[in-house]
């Protein structure tokens, strides 16, 4: 299983880097549209919508939001971000509530018509805002999502800088909870997540960040800031997560699919992304860096 993991994530990790720094914005965002709608197939599945026909139509409906999005965001030939922002505001508006709903889990559980609308509710709310602060970060400003642009370099930069964090920390977390783990984070949700690899994950990250973000154009006098948006945003990573192990906890699955090999299901892999990108865009827009 280890060397199916390593395997497959040296395919895909060379395979996200390239996307981020070489394809322009409008291009990138419609690769990511695909992935994060495939993220959110499979957590319909999770809050309970087994039949192909209506998760198809659900997922249908994101995608037809995202391309009103993109069509409403248009004025004489350009873009406006107002949308796209108000969006990521949202959505990290959104993850703050999702505090709540890990405080009072138990009440998600259940079959009950209104439980699974709001788990249906939900996932749109992680998705679109999520893809629309991906492409206001990946476009540095906008500009990268008109139709002739190729985008910001920095933009590109910034972008994995964003992503590059979340997988650091990811992987900081669960060696930090390994060696010095003692205290259970939520033992009814994750019982294998702990506060010290959460500490771990959030120095992991912030490190990272600022290396990264030294390369995507920051000064020395905004490291600080960075640092600062970088903690915040590995913080709301770990509430992505936690809401996906709820989620299947709730549903009785291990992964949320088996697309990936060694890695479980495409949500599996992204969930904490879906909760990083508004928080980190958000971050970046009021710092100015």
């Amino acid at each position: 299983m280890t060397r199916t993991r390593v395997l497959a994530a040296l395919v895909m990790a060379p395979a996200a880097i390239a996307a981020i720094l070489l394809l322009p914005t409008p291009w990138l965002a419609a690769v990511a549209a695909l992935v994060m709608l495939a993220a959110l197939w499979e957590w319909l599945k999770l809050a309970g919508v087994d039949d192909t026909l209506p998760r198809t139509v659900l997922v249908g409906l994101n995608l037809l939001l995202m391309v009103l999005l993109v069509w409403a965001s248009r004025t004489d030939g350009e873009f406006s971000p107002v949308l796209f922002q108000l969006a990521t505001l949202a959505g990290a508006g959104g993850w703050v509530l999702a505090l709540a709903w890990l405080w009072r889990s138990g009440f998600s559980a259940g079959e009950q018509p209104w439980k699974r609308v709001f788990k249906l509710a939900a996932g749109t709310m992680a998705v679109i805002p999520a893809w629309c602060a991906l492409c206001l970060v990946h476009s540095a400003g906008f500009a990268g999502l008109a139709a002739d642009a190729a985008g910001d370099a920095n933009g590109h930069r910034w972008l994995l800088t964003a992503l590059a964090l979340v997988w650091v920390a990811d992987s900081g977390a669960y060696f930090a909870g390994r060696r010095f783990g003692r205290h259970k984070l939520a033992p009814v949700i994750s019982p294998n997540k702990t506060v010290e690899g959460a500490l771990g994950g959030v120095v992991a990250g912030t490190l990272v960040a600022l290396a990264f973000g030294w390369f995507a154009g920051a000064t020395t006098a905004q490291l600080p800031a960075l640092a600062l948006v970088a903690a915040v945003t590995v913080a709301a990573s770990i509430v992505g997560d936690l809401v996906e192990s709820l989620l299947k906890r709730q549903a009785g699955v291990k992964d949320s699919g088996d697309l990936i090999p060694g890695h479980g299901g495409v949500l599996d892999r992204v969930d904490s992304v879906l909760a990083a990108l508004p928080v980190f865009a958000i971050g970046k827009e009021i710092f100015g860096f």
